[in-house]
């Protein structure tokens, strides 16, 4: 079929957007990351007088770099719109954030939609495949104290020691207040398979929208996390009753990831831009840690079925385009995410004048020693 001359337009715009996206996260990465570094290097005689307002420092500056991240779907008309519990209502309490996984672009996703719950993102911790580490971004991750897993049973018990480990060493030392991870220990491309093979031997629910989770890093973080006496409260909609001295994780959020179509958005489609724009759909559910149970059977069902009823809420959304309403309600409420320009604008300039002021700092040393 011959290319009409609009066709042959489109194409050519497509491409030249592509090129000139890319070449911007590039110049966006080289300028942001290493002041990013380079700042931080510089306030390390704060870090021993005073770790508290460094770290403080440090969350203000790995905000505006996830800011920077979600400014490149942002501009590409890739929104977000939510679905069910206020998360903002716990925004300054301890969490456990528990994530569909079905590609990259569910991490660039999150930063996004994270950016307006207050001091969220820059109290967050990630868990996240050991792989990342070794990207442009995972220098970053390692300052800011993300724990990178290793899959696969080989690493699995070395692997929670040392999330332990980690947890008890990072998590409250740089006052953390949200860890996020993703259950399924995979895309769900590549687990689907293995884990309908699994539920089918154990006689469990046969699932197409997501995977079984893994109990492990659950576990690990509820035991290291959950305060002995736990004093979290229910919560739903807008009415979240808090306690003001509660200590240690008080709310397991469960957040349910939905693109239309079911067809996800990857890394390259983030930065590229070359997808049309997309809404994409999050879903929350709050659950107060002392109804998680802890004994590990129990847990493990208790786990399975947050994954059945994600489940069930993708099956509704890919059928009608919305997710269902609480139950007892004959409506489901939706909030439209929005950022401000002006703001995303003014970080990538200060991105950019922080790169100029260290590549004119590094040209006078060099000309001073040489």
């Amino acid at each position: 079929m011959a290319v009409t001359l609009e066709q042959a337009r489109r194409v050519g715009y497509t491409c030249l957007k592509a090129l000139l996206r890319f070449a911007f996260m590039v110049a966006n990465n080289l300028v942001a990351i290493p002041s990013y570094v380079l700042y931080l290097i510089m306030l390390q005689p704060l870090r021993m007088l005073d770790s508290k307002s460094f770290w403080y420092i440090e969350g203000v500056l790995f905000k505006w770099l996830l800011a920077m991240v979600a400014s490149w779907g942002w501009w590409a008309g890739y929104t977000v719109v939510e679905w069910g519990d206020d998360v903002k209502a716990v925004s300054e309490d301890e969490a456990m954030v528990l994530v569909n996984h079905q590609a990259t672009g569910d991490v660039c996703t999150l930063m996004m939609c994270l950016q307006d719950k207050g001091t969220v993102v820059r109290q967050m911790m990630w868990l996240m495949d050991h792989i990342f580490k070794y990207t442009n971004f995972g220098i970053v991750s390692l300052i800011h104290g993300d724990f990178f897993i290793r899959q696969g049973r080989t690493h699995r018990d070395q692997q929670l020691v040392l999330l332990k480990d980690h947890l008890e060493k990072y998590y409250r030392s740089r006052n953390r207040k949200w860890i996020v991870l993703f259950p399924e220990g995979g895309f769900l491309r590549k687990r689907r398979e293995t884990s309908q093979a699994f539920a089918k031997k154990n006689n469990l629910p046969f699932l197409k929208h997501v995977t079984l989770p893994r109990l492990g890093a659950t576990q690990v973080i509820l035991k290291t996390l959950v305060a002995p006496q736990e004093n979290g409260t229910p919560a739903g909609g807008d009415a979240v009753i808090k306690e003001s001295q509660a200590k240690g994780l008080q709310w397991v959020i469960d957040t349910t990831i939905a693109y239309p179509k079911g067809e996800p958005i990857d890394i390259q489609t983030w930065i590229l831009g070359y997808r049309q724009p997309t809404v994409t759909h999050v879903h929350y559910r709050i659950f107060p840690v002392k109804d998680v149970p802890a004994e590990p059977e129990a847990l493990t069902n208790w786990l399975y079925q947050r994954f059945i009823e994600k489940e069930d809420l993708l099956t509704h959304f890919y059928e009608t385009g919305a997710f269902p309403p609480p139950k007892g309600q004959t409506k489901a409420i939706s909030r439209e995410m929005t950022l401000s320009n002006l703001w995303l604008v003014g970080i990538q300039s200060l991105a950019f004048l922080s790169g100029g002021m260290w590549y004119c700092i590094f040209q006078y040393l060099y000309h001073c020693l040489f």
